[in-house]
């Protein structure tokens, strides 16, 4: 059976390592406060992390009127971080094994720190920019290398609940963020959007430095790839371009998305070669080998992107369509954090007596009920009926990251967990990308389709028509007025059809998404630890 005991081992320092470099002895598992206090700081630091791509999301148009630009200009302060972000994170493997995870880590909370408060001192939108694209970079490996570090500070039996309380932080933060970015901006100013990072920075910062100072892995100076990181950073920045501004700019309808995806197209393809042959890549593209890692990697990336378009796509319908407010919007999506708060423990301690894939296989299940769940909205629907399939959705989360990351790591020696978790991260944050451009792009589409249809409907002499707009000029409203107010209920109806359709085929692909979980393979070891706990 495969669980995530094979991570835990690993991590620990349980697998013998083939490497030339051993893992080092010294790093034994923390215990008492130490442990408390460090799986703390190191999750605070992947809130702050994660909290941050999308805590910016509501403040557009404040940052946009203080810095004197258009909103459509103001967004670049999203798309500078994500770039910056993406680009920083596949490069985590490389920088630990030169530097040491340790190192990296502590270095990249402080460098974050310090170009979060630049953020919020920023004159113009130019600087403002120019720091999101540091703090983007900085921010790369802390996730990754948080994730790295948690699981060598956990015993085998109970490394489980150290990725519980991460994916709690991953999962939960891009929620929080637009509520307290929203309440932040309409009750202080923006750039304490970023003046908040600075305290739980240093806490964070102080707290690694005298917990992890002794715990560092081991360093090779391995030569710089220098044409490999150039082409990591012409595709993925053209990427992540193209994708936040396709929808902006048209798609293929313009010019510069076409250069962007020529440039990443082309850029990507030249990566792989090049790191394919390269003695010292930048990127160890050599786990794609393993099967488990791939699946896994995969899975992550489809569910992820469904899960993060949704929660982009939800409260945009909500909020231009049903008349809430970004604060109510946000209230709905809260409500995943209920189950998941309160199963995730449970998962995380429990994870290593039950196969991985049957815990995937019934996050994907509740996935897909969650998404026909919401299939069914309409414009009457009342608050709760929004909110049920979130509150439900909690249950999916809680089983969702644990045992895919128990997929993805399984069986690697401790000095390729910074490389995998990094890479699969780097997937799982494009699929976000991904999922966000896919969802909103289809659903305009959409939606612009079923509007032209009811719109049909609508014309001189037919009776109903003409007995609505009867009606609303004798309440007082003009022939434009009563077309404008027609006009503007075809439209909720449209994208409302619309986005039960996004939902629907998501359900469909959650469903579809578990055989890929039965191609994984079972791992024989924890086949017999399984078997003799007595789980079948």
């Amino acid at each position: 059976m495969t669980d995530i005991t094979t991570v835990e081992e690993a991590a620990a320092g349980a697998t013998p390592d083939p490497a030339p470099v051993a893992h080092p002895t010294h790093l034994k598992p923390l215990t008492g406060s130490a442990l408390v206090v460090g799986t703390i700081a190191l999750s605070l630091a992947t809130f702050m992390n994660v909290l941050d791509t999308s805590i910016a999301n509501v403040s557009i148009p404040s940052i946009a009127g203080d810095l004197g630009v258009s909103s459509s200009q103001g967004t670049w302060v999203i798309t500078s971080f994500g770039v910056a972000n993406a680009i920083a994170v596949p490069l985590t493997g490389f920088l630990t094994q030169r530097f040491g995870a340790v190192k990296v880590f502590l270095s990249s909370i402080l460098l974050f720190t310090l170009f979060s408060f630049l953020c919020g001192q920023a004159p113009s939108l130019e600087v403002l920019i120019l720091f999101r694209v540091l703090q983007g970079a900085s921010a790369g490996p802390m996730i990754p290398l948080s994730q790295t570090l948690l699981l060598s500070s956990y015993r085998p039996q109970r490394a489980g609940m150290a990725l519980a309380m991460w994916s709690m932080t991953t999962l939960i933060a891009p929620i929080a963020g637009p509520l307290l970015g929203g309440w932040i901006t309409d009750n202080i100013s923006w750039p304490w959007i970023f003046y908040i990072n600075v305290p739980v920075g240093i806490i964070c910062a102080l707290v690694t430095l005298a917990i992890y100072k002794d715990r560092e892995t081991p360093i090779r100076k391995l030569p710089i790839d220098w044409t490999g990181l150039s082409l990591l950073v012409i595709w993925v920045g053209s990427l992540q371009i193209m994708l936040d501004k396709g929808q902006e700019l048209d798609w293929f309808g313009s010019n510069v998305i076409v250069a962007l995806a020529v440039s990443a197209f082309s850029g990507f393809v030249l990566f792989l070669i090049w790191e394919i042959y390269d003695d010292h890549p930048v990127v160890d593209l050599t786990l794609f080998n393993l099967p488990n890692f791939t699946l896994g990697t995969v899975m992550l990336a489809l569910a992820y992107g469904m899960y993060f378009g949704s929660l982009v796509l939800l409260p945009l319908w909500l909020q231009e369509y049903i008349g809430y407010t970004a604060t109510d919007a946000g209230g709905v999506l809260a409500w995943v954090g209920v189950f998941a708060l309160v199963f995730m423990p449970f998962v995380g301690r429990y994870a290593s007596l039950v196969d991985t894939r049957w815990l995937t296989s019934f996050s994907f299940l509740v996935f897909a009920y969650v998404f026909w769940m919401r299939s069914h909205f309409t414009t009457g629907d009342s608050y709760w009926e929004y909110s049920i399939p979130t509150v439900i959705q909690g249950i999916a989360t809680a089983t969702f990251f644990i045992p895919l990351l128990g997929i993805i790591l399984g069986g690697l020696p401790p000095q390729r967990i910074a490389s995998a978790a990094g890479l699969s991260n780097f997937v799982r944050i494009t699929a976000g990308s991904f999922g966000t451009s896919i969802y909103t792009t289809v659903w305009s589409d959409r939606a612009s389709l079923h509007h032209e249809q009811l719109a049909s409907h609508i014309y001189a002499g037919n009776p109903v028509s003409d007995s609505v707009i009867q009606g609303l000029q004798q309440g007082g409203f003009s022939h434009e007025q009563a077309l404008g107010l027609i006009n503007r209920l075809i439209d909720q109806q449209a994208y409302t059809i619309s986005v039960d359709e996004m939902f629907r085929l998501s359900a469909w692909l959650f469903l579809a998404m578990i055989m890929l979980v039965w191609l994984v393979k079972p791992s024989p070891r924890s086949a017999a630890s399984a078997d003799a706990a007595g789980v079948h």
